[in-house]
């Protein structure tokens, strides 16, 4: 999908947050948010646009000019001005507007997330039984010194624990909370930038595990940006910390193997694992194996979809008993002002907590302060040696995205700030070590215009802020369907909040990480499917807190089945972008049915994909005769909560019987009757369309049949079967597509 078709895919509504403003109008005037229907087509008209509208309720020109605050021009069209009452009512009624709200003053939470996907401070817990939940993490290590990991008011250990944790360099040890912590670096290879410990020296390990388990921290903050309470999904739950990634080496498959077999051992009861993988089959793969062997023990295995998005095909730990996740958006973006000397405004994304001492600062472009002339290519991305240091100290620089860390080189060359052009979606805010902000081309071009129409460019770039968007939506770098693997298998599974998400950090390491950086922080802001996946990993845990005994297959099915259906305007690769759709903690609680399944139906499943029998003793410890076998059910040999059908056939109808089987794990007696969504050109039929169950446990199958008219290459449609009874709506998701040729 191309950058521009994204970006136009939905309408992104900022809300501003106006602090310290001083009214300009007279009195009984508030602030609204009023949104346009059409997608801005640049910043000059869709600012002309919106002083019009203004003017068919203000007396003049300087009365509208004075009372618009912002105008939002970059991916939709808005505006927020100060209205009165009756101002507001009349531009409501406005040909051109959709709808006016008054502007509201929120305390932001830190974990936003978890209040945003129905997981508030107040949701229902069985905290004796959260307490014994040992939740496991592959990462980066962790810091024990974090608030989030304090073990005040926490009681013994689980009793089903057998994990280790000593003290190691920089690592204070474990307690009651952080009961586990080693690490596996098989290769005994120093590595110059990490520390031979389970400490997280990177800071990722420490925000993922506070995400998934970290203890309610008041007033927790990035610099007074997400200033609120930060917890995690269970924080009566205890931590144990896998460290197998380091800072110059990666993450070796052997220690991933390793970590996971101490995991199994060790007992815990969710495996979270934001680490790239599942590029081989599914028998080769290490993470795939790894994972396997914990279902086996009832270990649920959580992992990152990847951030290699929007690009098709690219999703990654993709095997059936993994449950793999996708990155969502909150309502909560990070935006700096960029005001120009001509006086033209324009907003950036990211975060950039300086306060300008003036203004304005002199402004030029990167490829004007080049070296020399070889060099002047290198200086438009101002890139490490490329630019002079006399031209750049005391001025911001424009320099155009190749690399991240510009900002670093301005810096210890005496610059000021950067502005950065990037190509890409803006979504995600990056941290900066000087003043600065990402913006569009667009932008960009309008800025590097200004800077070469006079010898005295000039610009400020104010502090950030928080603005409020529309959400849920998918991050532009999270990794899409179709699974590059099986035809019949949808992954991603399902979407969580995986941008600017603000959670414990290191010590060991600035904010950037980069040369120059004295920026240090309790916590940090991180983007990608690494923070999104802890998010299901917390929500995982939480339901076996309610259901102890449940299989890794059962959890899974909850959670995809209760899952908030997202738009597809809004994310055009709809279920190849979000699975299920949007993670609903509180709602996987108590999911009616579910799809459950045991090692013997993943056998079938490969088995029915193909795989020799002799490669399957990886996963079970000895070879399979798949001839010999109970063939695999149906048209995907798999009773998962979502249905996929490869529309092959450019000619005839292509056919899809999928059989599957739910149990009863809601009151009874109950009734379930099917409601079916088939989308033009497909016959979605399902037989019986009603299930009775007297009993809890009890177990009733059915048969789905998908018949699908020919598709052109690279289509898709979406459909959906839901079992609804009174108290209960169990949704499966139905794909059909067809590969590109």
């Amino acid at each position: 999908m191309s950058r521009e078709k994204f970006i136009h895919s939905f309408p992104l509504i900022l809300i501003l947050t106006l602090t310290g403003l001083v009214a300009a109008t007279g009195e009984g005037k508030e602030f609204y948010i009023v949104y346009l229907g059409d997608d801005p087509l640049n910043h000059v008209s869709a600012v002309q646009t919106h002083m019009d509208i203004l003017l068919s309720v203000k007396r003049s020109d300087r009365d509208a000019k004075e009372s618009v605050v912002y105008s939002y021009t970059k991916s939709f069209n808005a505006f927020a001005a100060k209205l009165s009452k009756a101002e507001a009512n009349k531009l409501s009624r406005h040909d051109q507007v959709l709808s006016v709200f008054p502007n509201q003053y929120h305390k932001l939470h830190t974990t936003k997330s978890w209040d945003f996907i129905g997981l508030p401070n107040t949701a229902q817990r069985k905290l004796k039984t959260e307490g014994n939940i040992v939740v496991g993490l592959l990462d980066t290590g962790i810091n024990p010194e974090s608030e989030s990991f304090k073990d005040d008011g926490f009681g013994p250990l689980p009793k089903k624990w057998k994990g280790t944790c000593g003290h190691f360099a920089n690592f204070s040890g474990c307690n009651k909370k952080i009961i586990g912590a080693r690490h596996f670096k098989l290769d005994r290879n120093p590595d110059p930038n990490d520390i031979l410990s389970p400490i997280d020296v990177d800071g990722h390990g420490t925000h993922t595990s506070s995400t998934v388990a970290g203890n309610q921290v008041p007033g927790a903050s990035l610099f007074g940006l997400a200033r609120g309470d930060a917890r995690g999904a269970v924080p009566a739950a205890r931590v144990a910390m896998y460290k197998v990634c380091w800072a110059s080496s990666g993450c070796s498959d052997m220690d991933i193997l390793a970590a996971f077999e101490a995991a199994i051992t060790d007992g815990v009861d969710v495996i979270s694992i934001s680490i790239g993988g599942m590029t081989k089959d599914y028998v080769s793969d290490t993470l795939a194996i790894g994972a396997f062997h914990a279902m086996r023990k009832g270990i649920i295995t959580v992992a990152s979809a990847g951030n290699d998005g929007p690009t098709s095909g690219t999703v990654a730990n993709h095997a059936p008993w993994v449950l793999t996740v996708a990155a969502s958006g909150i309502d909560r973006q990070f935006r700096s002002k960029v005001e120009l000397g001509n006086g033209k405004n324009f907003s950036g994304i990211g975060v950039n907590a300086f306060e300008p001492k003036q203004k304005p600062y002199p402004i030029v472009s990167g490829a004007d302060v080049a070296k020399n002339s070889e060099s002047k290519d290198s200086a438009r991305f101002c890139m490490d040696g490329s630019m002079d240091p006399k031209k750049v100290k005391g001025k911001l620089i424009y320099c155009e995205l190749q690399a991240w860390g510009s900002d670093s080189v301005v810096k210890g060359l005496g610059g000021l700030g950067a502005i950065v052009e990037s190509e890409q979606y803006l979504d995600a805010a990056q941290i900066f070590m000087t003043p600065g902000t990402v913006v569009n081309v667009t932008v960009g071009n309008t800025i590097n215009n200004y800077i070469h129409s006079t010898r005295s460019a000039s610009a400020v770039i104010y502090r950030s802020h928080e603005v409020k968007v529309p959400a849920p939506f998918i991050a532009s770098f999270s990794s899409r369907g179709p699974n590059p693997l099986s035809e019949h298998l949808l992954k991603p599974d399902v979407a969580a909040p995986g941008i600017d998400i603000l959670a414990s950090y290191t010590p060991l390491r600035s904010l950037t990480g980069r040369k120059g950086d004295t920026q240090y922080s309790k916590f940090i802001l991180m983007s990608g499917t690494s923070m999104a996946c802890p998010h299901v990993a917390g929500v995982a845990a939480y339901v076996k807190s309610f259901h102890p005994n449940w299989t890794p297959a059962a959890i899974k099915s909850a959670i995809l089945t209760t899952a908030k259906p997202m738009s597809v305007r809004a994310n055009s690769d709809a279920e190849f972008a979000y699975g299920a759709g949007q993670l609903n903690p509180t709602k996987a609680r108590s999911p009616g049915l579910v799809y459950d399944m045991d090692e013997m139906s993943y056998i079938q499943f490969l088995c029915h994909e193909g795989y020799p029998g002799s490669k399957l003793a990886v996963l079970i410890g000895l070879k399979i005769n798949c001839s010999s076998m109970l063939p695999g059910i149906g048209y995907d040999a798999l009773n998962y909560p979502t249905m996929q059908l490869n529309a092959k056939n450019d000619r005839e109808t292509s056919i899809g019987i999928f059989r599957r089987t739910v149990t009863n794990v809601g009151p009874s007696p109950s009734i379930y009757n099917a409601t079916i969504k088939a989308p033009k050109g497909v016959k979605i039929t399902v037989n019986p369309r009603s299930l009775s169950f007297s009993r809890a446990l009890q177990k009733r199958s059915f048969t789905v049949v998908v018949k699908a008219k020919p598709i052109s290459s690279g289509q898709m449609a979406s459909g959906s079967l839901a079992w609804k009874s009174p108290r209960h709506i169990v949704r499966s998701p139905i794909v059909v597509f067809k590969p590109l040729e």
